[in-house]
Formats: C-alpha cells, sequence, structure tokens
C-alpha cells in the first residue's frame, strides 16, 4: 500500500510503501478512493492536538470500498462502499457509552490521528465505524461529509430549532450545513474574515440570506450560532448576534482561547455550547438524509501525492468548500 505519513510533527508528510495490512476480528481492510483534507488534519500535523500516534498517516474523511472482512463481520460485504469517519474505535464498557454517549467514550480512537486514517491507498477499519454508502454520488463528492458534513449535522442539531441561524466561518462545513438548514426551511446568515467578499458571494450563491464580515451585527437578532472557525474571540462577537436564549456552538476540537467578555452577554439564558465527535446514530440519521436533501459538495481535488500542497492551499485559504485527495488504482 502507499501512504503519505507523518513521522514528525511540524513537517511535511512523506509518501512511503508499505507493506499491506490485513484486518484482525471486527474489522475490514478498505480500498481508499478518497479521502476529504480537514482543517483538523492541520491540527494533528502541527501538533496542536495532545498526544498523536507519530509516525501516523492522517485523514478522516475516507470513502472506498471494503476488500477484506475480519473474523465475525456480517454487516458489511466484499465490494461494498462505505465511509470512515473522524471516531474509528469507541470502547462500549465505560459510562459514557453505556449511556449511549459513545462521542464522549473514554478510550476512543480517532482516524488519522490516534490510528491510521485515509491518506492511503488502503486503510483497516472498525467495521461498526464504515457507514454504507450506497452507490449515489462520487466518491470525491462524499467524502467531506464523513467529517465536515456529520460533524455539520451534530452541530445543527444542538444549535436547536430555531429559524435564523448564524455561521461563523464558511468553509467545508459551514458551506454543507447551510444547504441542510435551508432545506429545512431555516434562514442563514453567514459570518466570514472580515473584507473577505469572494467568500461572502459563496455563501449568498448557497442561499444564505446575509453575508458579512465577522465584526458585523445583522439587522435582527439570530436564534442561534454555529462557530465553524477555530478563533476563541469569535464567541464573544456571536453572543452579540443571539436573541436571549439563544446558543452559540462551537463546532471546532481545537480552538484558541476565548477572551474575557461582560457577562451581559451571556445572561437571559445564552448558551455557549460544544460539540464533541460523533455516534453512529449521527452518521446513520444524517447519511441517508443526504439524498432527499441533494447537498453538493465543492470540492478541489488533488491526487493523494499532492496531500502536502492541499494542506498548504487549506492552511492559505485558496479555495471554497473542501479539498479531497484522490487515490489512483
Amino acid at each position: 500500500m502507499r501512504a503519505m505519513v507523518l513521522k514528525a510533527l511540524g513537517q511535511p508528510l512523506e509518501c512511503v510503501e508499505l507493506a499491506d495490512r490485513h484486518p484482525g476480528p471486527g474489522q475490514i481492510r478498505v480500498k481508499i478512493a478518497a479521502c476529504g483534507v480537514c482543517r483538523t488534519d492541520l491540527h494533528v500535523i502541527d501538533g496542536v492536538l495532545p498526544n498523536p500516534h507519530v509516525p501516523i498517516i492522517p485523514g478522516h474523511e475516507v470513502v472506498g470500498r471494503v476488500d477484506a472482512l475480519g473474523e465475525g463481520v456480517t454487516a458489511l460485504h466484499i465490494g461494498e462502499r462505505v465511509g470512515v469517519p473522524w471516531l474509528g474505535h469507541t470502547c462500549g464498557t465505560c459510562p459514557y457509552c453505556r449511556a449511549g454517549k459513545e462521542n464522549l467514550c473514554d478510550h476512543p480512537l480517532f482516524t488519522g490521528y490516534t490510528c491510521d486514517g485515509g491518506f492511503a491507498s488502503a486503510a483497516i477499519v472498525d467495521a461498526a465505524y464504515a457507514f454504507p454508502l450506497g452507490e449515489g454520488g462520487s466518491d470525491a463528492s462524499l467524502a467531506p461529509l464523513l467529517c465536515a458534513g456529520l460533524i455539520g449535522w451534530r452541530s445543527l442539531t444542538i444549535a436547536g430549532d430555531g429559524k435564523k441561524l448564524g455561521r461563523y466561518g464558511f468553509g467545508a462545513a459551514a458551506h454543507i450545513v447551510a444547504q441542510v438548514a435551508i432545506w429545512q426551511g431555516r434562514t442563514v446568515y453567514a459570518f466570514t474574515r472580515p473584507g473577505d467578499t469572494a467568500t461572502q458571494g459563496f455563501a449568498r450563491s448557497l442561499g444564505a440570506t446575509w453575508a458579512g464580515g465577522s465584526d458585523e451585527m445583522p439587522a435582527e437578532q439570530l436564534n442561534s450560532a454555529i462557530i465553524f472557525a477555530t478563533a476563541g474571540d469569535l464567541i464573544p462577537l456571536a453572543l452579540r448576534t443571539v436573541c436571549k436564549g439563544g446558543r452559540v456552538v462551537c463546532a471546532g476540537i481545537h480552538m484558541s482561547d476565548i477572551p474575557t467578555f461582560p457577562y451581559g452577554l451571556l445572561w437571559e439564558e445564552r448558551q455557549i455550547l460544544s460539540v464533541a465527535n460523533l455516534t453512529r446514530e449521527d452518521g446513520l440519521e444524517f447519511l441517508q438524509l443526504v439524498p432527499e436533501i441533494g447537498i453538493v459538495t465543492h470540492i478541489k481535488t488533488y491526487p493523494m501525492e499532492q496531500a502536502n500542497t492541499a494542506l498548504a492551499d487549506l492552511r492559505a485559504g485558496r479555495f471554497n468548500g473542501a479539498a479531497v485527495l484522490i487515490t489512483e488504482s
């Protein structure tokens, strides 16, 4: 198998040849066709997230086909197309797993962070965390749904049922969630870097009612706001936009420090909530709705061997939507 491997934190990935791997009990081997490139991959590579397993193969928006089954796997079959998300394994025995909150598992494995991920031609994954994708849509177009889509879906659920929704940071996740929210009959307000008229135009093209800089205020108060950007200083700004009882949802795994702010911004039962990972129920629910919603992912594709270029372009904000690595047979 071929893989792009992170051998040292902060260093470029290296393209290497590795021995073929074989699935153990409860596992499958996936022949990878595409893998999305997520900002969390940058946080792994930069050493922002604690205790990564290095060397590691990054990537956690994996799309491919099952080409080997481990002992005891009966729910999937050879040749079936599956998607593999960020949460790659849970213990099933800790208090959170037993309570149906596997996204908070005490002993998880995370794809591309603490177990090898999808910047490769193949991967060994826990069969329980491989979602059937069916045959609709291209491999590359589906890849961003495995993190940007799933985390966005969980964020949208936690944000509540309010009709007026703000989105801070209009990248891979927000451009998917905006389509879902509009399908649900909600109104979307997009907040970007001040002066980023190109991204604001992109948001409007997807149906956003209003788009402006994060330092601007829309004409009316919002019911909730989801922050996809990793800047903690957006939290006080978002609190200013939401109404009484409104929610500000932080969707990232990492965020810079939150500055102090007056209690008056939080008063009147406003809430700040975070999103941690996902559950299998989230994945199954969202992916079943995708064909009905008609989500269109805006992607820029790269050969797998150009992963470092894709990561650099993501870091610099050189595209709208999502980057996806393509693995050629």
